[in-house]
C-alpha cells in the first residue's frame, strides 16, 4: 500500500486500499477540511467550485462508515440533474469495484423505467444516489424507505434551488430521521437558500474554499468591447484567431443560447446547444455527440453547463457577462483544469464594468483586446477612460475652488464664472503636462 497523505484520517484499509487504486495522494483543500468533520458526524455546509475534490470529500467518509451486514439504506446522495446523479454514481461504482466489498447502491433518476426500478428495490440497497423527484416518487409508493439512513448528501444546492427542486428536497428530509447527519455543497450561497438550511442544519461547520479565483499563470482573461457590434458577429470573428480544442460560449439565458445558436449556424458555424429548455433524449443527444468531437463549440447556460461534467475544454467565452462574481468564477472554471491552460474571452459592455472591477479585487488580471483585420489587437486597460474621467473630475473641482462668486450678482455672472473656471482648468492642465 501507498503512503498517501489520506492516511492522516485514520480511515479503514479497505477505504485506504480504494484510494490507493484510485492514485490519489494529496487531499484537495475541501478533501482536507470536509473529511474529518464528516467522520466526526458533523453536519456541512461545503463551498467549492467543480473540480475541486468535492465529490470524494464525502464519499470517501460515507464509504467508510458503510456496514456491509445491514441490508437497509446507509446514505443518500442527491444532485439536480441526471446527468450530474450519473455521474456521482459513476463514482460510487467505481468505489466499489475497487474494493472486495459486497456493498449495494442504486441510480435513482427520472426517465427510467420505473416498474423495472421498483422491482430492483425489492432489496435495500445500501447507498441511493440519484435526483430528488424520482427518489421522492419511491419513497411515496412505499418503495424506498431512507429512515434507517445515517447521512443525506445534497449536492450543487444552488442549482437544486433555481430548478425548483429544494421543495422535493424538503419532503424527502421529513421523511428521514432527524438525527440524520447533512452535508450541502454548493458553488453559490444565495439568500434564497437560507431558509432551507436554517430549517434543516444546527451549527453546522462551514467551509468556504478560497479556490475560486482561478490561478493567473494558467488561467487568461481578456476583455473585447462589444460596442454597437452583435455577439454573433463578435464570436464569428473570434473563431477565426482561436483555435480552440473546445470552447463553452455562455449566455445568460435559454431564449439567448437559442437565438445565438441560430445565428452562429447561420454564419456556417456547427455549435451544439444545451440548456434546461432541451427534452432529456436531446440532451443526451448533444452530450454524445460533445463526446465524440462532433463540436467544436457549444452554446449554453450556467444551470445547464453546471450539471454536466464537459472535459477537456479549453476556451470559455462569454457572449454575456453574467451578474455575480460566482458565476464568473463558475463559468471560467470549466477550463484550465487538471493543469491545463485556459483563455475566458469575454464580451463586455459598459454595464459590465462594476463586475470586472469587482472580480479585479478579487486578484483576476483582464487584457484588454480586440479584434482587427482577421488578428488580436492589444487595446487600451478597459479602466483607463475611467481613470482619465476620474482625474478629470478633480481637475475640474479643483478649478472651481479658485473661482469665487462675486458679491453682488449680475445677469450673466454664472457664465463669467464658467469662463474663469474653463481658464483655471486650462492653466491646470498645461501645468500638469509641462510636469510630465
Amino acid at each position: 500500500m501507498k503512503n498517501h497523505q489520506f492516511k492522516q484520517y485514520a480511515l479503514k484499509p479497505v477505504v485506504n486500499d480504494v484510494i490507493d487504486q484510485l492514485g490519489f495522494y494529496e487531499p484537495t483543500p475541501i478533501q482536507q477540511k470536509v473529511i474529518p468533520a464528516a467522520l466526526r458526524g458533523e453536519s456541512i455546509i461545503g463551498q467549492s467550485q467543480t473540480g475541486s475534490g468535492k465529490t470524494h470529500s464525502y464519499l470517501l467518509p460515507l464509504f467508510n462508515q458503510l456496514d456491509e451486514d445491514i441490508k437497509e439504506v446507509q446514505f443518500v446522495v442527491t444532485a439536480p440533474t441526471r446527468e450530474l446523479a450519473t455521474q456521482i454514481y459513476d463514482e460510487v461504482r467505481k468505489l466499489i469495484d475497487y474494493s472486495d466489498q459486497q456493498w449495494s447502491a442504486k441510480l435513482i433518476i427520472g426517465g427510467t423505467d420505473k416498474k423495472r426500478m421498483i422491482d430492483k428495490l425489492k432489496e435495500q440497497p445500501q447507498i441511493v444516489v440519484g435526483t430528488p423527484g424520482r427518489i421522492l416518487d419511491l419513497i411515496e409508493d412505499g418503495v424506498l424507505d431512507i429512515y434507517s439512513a445515517k447521512a443525506f448528501v445534497v449536492d450543487e444546492t444552488d442549482l437544486m434551488l433555481d430548478l425548483g427542486l429544494i421543495k422535493e428536497v424538503d419532503q424527502i428530509l421529513v421523511r428521514a430521521n432527524q438525527a440524520i447527519q447533512l452535508m450541502v455543497f454548493s458553488a453559490t450561497i444565495p439568500e434564497r437558500l437560507q431558509p432551507f438550511l436554517k430549517k434543516y442544519l444546527s451549527n453546522p461547520s462551514y467551509f468556504k474554499m478560497n479556490d475560486e479565483v482561478i490561478s493567473p499563470e494558467k488561467m487568461e482573461h481578456r476583455l473585447v468591447p462589444l460596442r454597437h457590434r452583435e455577439p454573433a458577429e463578435m464570436i464569428y470573428r473570434i473563431t477565426g484567431v482561436i483555435q480552440p480544442y473546445l470552447a463553452i460560449i455562455f449566455t445568460n439565458g435559454k431564449e439567448q443560447a437559442n437565438k445565438l445558436a441560430r445565428e452562429l449556424t447561420e454564419k456556417g458555424m456547427e455549435v451544439g446547444l444545451i440548456h434546461g429548455g432541451l427534452t432529456q433524449r436531446e440532451r443526451k443527444r448533444v452530450l454524445k455527440d460533445i463526446q465524440n468531437l462532433k463540436y467544436q463549440y457549444i452554446v449554453a447556460t450556467d444551470l445547464a453547463a453546471r450539471g454536466i461534467d464537459i472535459k477537456g475544454v479549453s476556451h470559455v467565452i462569454n457572449a454575456q457577462m453574467p451578474k455575480e462574481e460566482e458565476f464568473y468564477i463558475h463559468r471560467v472554471g470549466r477550463t484550465a483544469r487538471a493543469g491545463m491552460e485556459g483563455t475566458a474571452i469575454n464580451l463586455y459592455s459598459d454595464d459590465d464594468l462594476a463586475l470586472v472591477e469587482r472580480l479585479e479585487r478579487r486578484g483576476l488580471t483582464f487584457d484588454s483586446y480586440d479584434i482587427s483585420k482577421g488578428e488580436w489587437k492589444e487595446t487600451k486597460s478597459w479602466n483607463e477612460r475611467k481613470a482619465r474621467k476620474k482625474q478629470e473630475s478633480e481637475v475640474e473641482q479643483k478649478a472651481w475652488k479658485q473661482v469665487r462668486k462675486p458679491k453682488k450678482v449680475k445677469p450673466g455672472y454664472k457664465k463669467k464664472m464658467k469662463r474663469q473656471q474653463q481658464q483655471v482648468k486650462k492653466k491646470m492642465n498645461r501645468n500638469n503636462k509641462f510636469k510630465k
